[in-house]
C-alpha cells in the first residue's frame, strides 16, 4: 500500500490539520518498497539501439550490464516525466533474451508490478548481456506513430532496461544508436564520434540520458536561434518533403526573439545548450514534450509555407521551452523521483503546467510568434471556458484535477466541460494572469509576475544536471517576497482548491469577456480543418464528418437531448454541414423557431429540437473604459 506523505496531502488540508510545512524528502523506495541507492552504480551499461527497420517500425535494442552473482531485477521506465503518470509502454517489449558467459537465463516478470523482470545471476558472472525489440505503432490505435519513411523519434525511456534499486542519476550509460542512410540525428546529447550512420553519444548518466531523446529523418535543417556570445539555441527541423523546411526570415526572427525574450524574463539559463527537436508532418505522432535541455515538438507540415503574419504560430515551441525553468529545473517535490518506478503525484502541477502555460503564451506574444490581437483573441478563448464551459467546477476544484494523468491517462471525455480534464493547464493560466495584475496593482506598477520568474525560476545561472525542488510554501513566500501582501498562501488556495472563480484576471486587467456574432481571425485559423464549434452558442462541437465531439453540460443542446458521439445528420430538413449549421444558429437572433437536427445514435435515428435564440456567439475581449490596461504590458516584448 503507497502512503500518502504529508506534502502531497494537499496544502488546504494540511493547513487544516496544522502540519508542518517543512520540505519533503524525495521518496527514497520504489512501488515495491525497495530503498534507492543514490550511490554509484558500478560500472558502465553499454546500448546499441538499431533504429533502421522503418518498413515494420521495429527498434532493435542490444544492453550489456555489468552486475554480480544472484538474484537482479531491472525496471523497465513506468512513471515517466512531463507524463505525470504511468505511461511506459511496457506491452510493446518484446523478444526478450538474457545471456551470462553464452547461457541464457530465464527471467521471471513480478507479477505485481508488471515493469519489473527478475533474474538469477550465475555466480561467478560479470555481465548481462540482454537483446529485445521496442515494436512502435503501426497503426494510430496501438498509440503514437514514432517511425515514418522519413523521420523518427527516438525516446531512451523506451528503449531501456535498467537496475532496480539505484537513482536514475547513479547509472551510467554509453549509447549508440544506428539510424537509415544518410540520416541526420538532433538531441541535447553530446556526440562521441559518428561511424557510417552510426552515432556513439558521449557517456551520461541515465537521467540525462531518457532527458535527451532524438529525431532524425531525411529531411532536415538547423537554425541558430541564440545571439553570438550567449549559449547555444538550435531549432532542428526535420520534415515529411524538403520544401516543408523554407521559411521566411521574418518568421524565424521571430523565434530568435523567443529566445531573447525568455533570457530576458529569467535572466538565467538552465542548459549548457538548448535543441528544439522540431517536426513539421503530417505523419509523426504528434507530440510537445519538455526536457531540460532540449523539447520534443511537432506542428502541421505547413507551420512555415501556411504562416499568416496576422495570425501567427502556435505557442507550442514558447512553452516548451519555459519548461527549462519551470518543471524540468524547478520542480514540485513531489514529481522529482529518484527513478522510473517510483509513483508520481502532481499537487503542484498548477504550478508545472498552469504557469508556464501562461508564460508560453506571454513569450509567444512577446516574441511576436503571436501577435498582439491575436494573442487577446486566443486568451478570450480560454476566458470563455472558465467563464461560461466548466460547469464542473460547482463538484470539482482546480487541484483535483492535477489527478487527471494518472485517473484518465488522457482519454478523450465524453463531457469534458462536467467531468474537466487537467484543467491545471489553462486554469492554471488564468490563475497566474490574476496573480500578476495583483501584483502590479499592488506595487503600483513597480513589480510584476516577471519578478516571481526571476526569483523563483532564474536563480544559479547554467545548473542543469539536477533539478532544485519546490513545494506550495515556496511558492507562497516567493510572491510574499516580490510583493507583501500577507494573503499569498490564501489567493492560491481559493482559486486552486476552493472552487473561486478564475476569471477575476480579465476585468482587472482592464478588459471584459464580450461575444460577438463573427469569429476571430485567430479562430478561424485555429478552427481551420476541425469540424464546427458552435460551443458558446448551442452548446456543441462537432467533427469534420458532423459527429459530436463535445456537449456543454445543461446548455441547450444537452436538455435538447444531444449526446457526445451522436451523428448529425440534416438541419431542418437540410443535408448537414457546418455552413448550414452555422446559417441555422445565426437565424436564432431574430426567429422563434427551434433548430431541428436529424440525428443518427448507433442504428437510432431521432430528429431533437434546440430550444435556442442567441444567434452566433465567438469570445473576444474588449476594453474598459476608463480603467487601467495592465494586458498590453503584459504581451509586450520587454525591451
Amino acid at each position: 500500500m503507497h502512503v500518502l506523505r504529508p506534502a502531497v496531502l494537499g496544502f488546504a488540508l494540511m493547513t487544516a490539520m496544522g502540519m508542518a510545512s517543512a520540505a519533503p524528502d524525495v521518496p527514497k523506495v520504489d512501488a515495491r518498497g525497495v530503498t534507492i541507492s543514490e550511490s554509484a552504480y558500478p560500472g558502465t551499461i553499454v546500448l546499441d539501439v538499431d533504429a533502421t527497420d522503418l518498413g515494420q517500425r521495429v527498434f532493435k535494442v542490444r544492453q550489456t550490464v555489468p552486475v554480480r552473482g544472484g538474484l537482479q531485477r531491472f525496471h523497465y521506465p513506468a512513471w515517466l516525466p512531463g507524463s505525470h503518470s504511468p505511461t511506459g509502454q511496457i506491452e510493446k517489449l518484446a523478444g526478450l533474451v538474457i545471456t551470462a558467459n553464452g547461457q541464457r537465463l530465464e527471467w521471471m516478470r513480478d507479477p505485481l508490478d508488471v515493469y519489473t523482470f527478475n533474474v538469477q545471476v550465475p555466480e561467478g558472472a560479470t555481465e548481462l548481456r540482454m537483446e529485445y525489440q521496442f515494436l512502435s505503432p503501426t497503426d494510430s490505435a496501438q498509440g503514437r506513430t514514432v517511425m515514418t519513411p522519413n523521420m523518427l523519434n527516438l525516446q531512451w525511456n523506451a528503449m531501456v532496461l535498467y537496475p532496480a534499486g539505484h537513482a536514475a542519476h547513479a547509472i551510467t550509460y554509453q549509447a549508440s544508436a544506428r539510424y537509415p542512410q544518410g540520416w541526420e540525428a538532433a538531441s541535447a546529447l553530446s556526440v562521441a564520434r559518428r561511424e557510417g550512420d552510426t552515432v556513439h553519444y558521449a557517456p551520461t548518466n541515465l537521467e540525462i540520458l531518457v532527458d535527451s531523446p532524438v529525431f532524425a529523418g531525411r529531411y532536415h535543417r538547423t537554425i541558430d536561434l541564440a545571439a553570438a556570445g550567449t549559449r547555444p539555441v538550435r531549432l532542428n527541423v526535420f520534415a515529411d518533403r524538403a520544401k516543408d523546411l523554407e521559411a521566411k526570415p521574418e518568421h524565424i526572427d521571430q523565434h530568435r526573439a523567443l529566445v531573447t525574450q525568455a533570457r530576458k524574463l529569467f535572466g538565467a539559463e538552465h542548459y549548457d545548450h538548448y535543441d528544439f527537436l522540431f517536426a513539421v508532418t503530417n505523419q509523426l505522432g504528434g507530440i510537445g514534450l519538455e526536457h531540460q535541455r532540449s523539447s520534443e515538438n511537432s506542428e502541421d507540415r505547413d507551420y512555415f509555407s501556411g504562416w499568416d503574419a496576422k495570425v501567427g504560430s502556435s505557442d507550442l515551441l514558447g512553452h516548451e521551452y519555459t519548461h527549462s525553468w519551470d518543471g524540468k529545473y524547478r520542480r514540485p517535490a513531489d514529481l522529482a523521483t529518484l527513478n522510473y518506478n517510483v509513483p508520481m503525484q502532481g499537487s503542484l502541477l498548477w504550478v508545472y503546467e498552469g504557469q508556464t502555460q501562461y508564460w508560453g503564451n506571454v513569450l509567444t506574444a512577446r516574441s511576436g510568434i503571436r501577435p498582439l490581437d491575436a494573442s487577446r483573441d486566443a486568451l478570450a478563448l480560454v476566458a470563455a471556458t472558465y467563464a461560461d464551459n466548466r460547469p464542473g467546477l460547482e463538484w470539482r476544484s482546480l487541484g483535483d484535477t492535477t489527478n487527471d494523468p494518472v485517473i484518465a491517462r488522457r482519454k478523450p471525455k465524453p463531457y469534458r466541460g462536467y467531468q474537466m480534464s487537467e484543467d491545471y493547464y489553462q486554469g492554471g493560466q488564468m490563475l497566474w494572469l490574476e496573480a500578476d495584475v495583483r501584483i502590479r496593482k499592488l506595487s503600483g506598477g513597480k513589480r510584476s509576475l516577471d519578478d516571481f520568474a526571476k526569483a523563483f525560476f532564474g536563480q544559479h545561472d547554467g545548473q542543469w544536471e539536477r533539478p532544485d525542488i519546490y513545494t506550495f510554501e515556496d511558492v507562497a513566500a516567493t510572491l510574499e517576497q516580490v510583493q507583501p501582501s500577507g494573503d499569498w498562501a490564501q489567493f492560491l488556495g481559493d482559486r486552486v482548491e476552493r472552487r473561486q472563480g478564475l476569471t477575476g484576471g480579465i476585468e482587472a486587467a482592464g478588459w471584459k469577456l464580450v461575444y460577438n456574432d463573427k469569429p476571430s481571425a485567430y479562430y478561424k485559423a485555429m478552427m481551420k480543418g476541425r469540424g464546427a464549434n458552435f460551443i458558446y452558442s448551442l452548446g456543441m462541437a462537432l467533427d469534420s464528418a458532423g459527429r459530436v465531439s463535445e456537449v456543454r453540460w445543461d446548455s441547450a443542446a444537452f436538455n435538447a437531448g444531444i449526446g457526445s458521439g451522436m451523428q448529425v445528420l440534416a438541419v431542418n430538413d437540410l443535408q448537414y454541414s457546418a455552413d448550414e449549421l452555422e446559417e441555422a444558429v445565426r437565424a436564432t437572433k431574430e426567429g422563434k423557431q427551434p433548430i431541428r437536427l436529424l440525428v443518427k445514435e448507433m442504428d437510432v435515428y431521432r430528429t431533437l429540437s434546440i430550444d435556442y435564440h442567441g444567434g452566433l456567439r465567438y469570445p473576444a475581449l474588449e476594453r474598459i473604459e476608463g480603467s487601467t490596461d495592465y494586458l498590453t504590458p503584459i504581451l509586450s516584448a520587454k525591451k
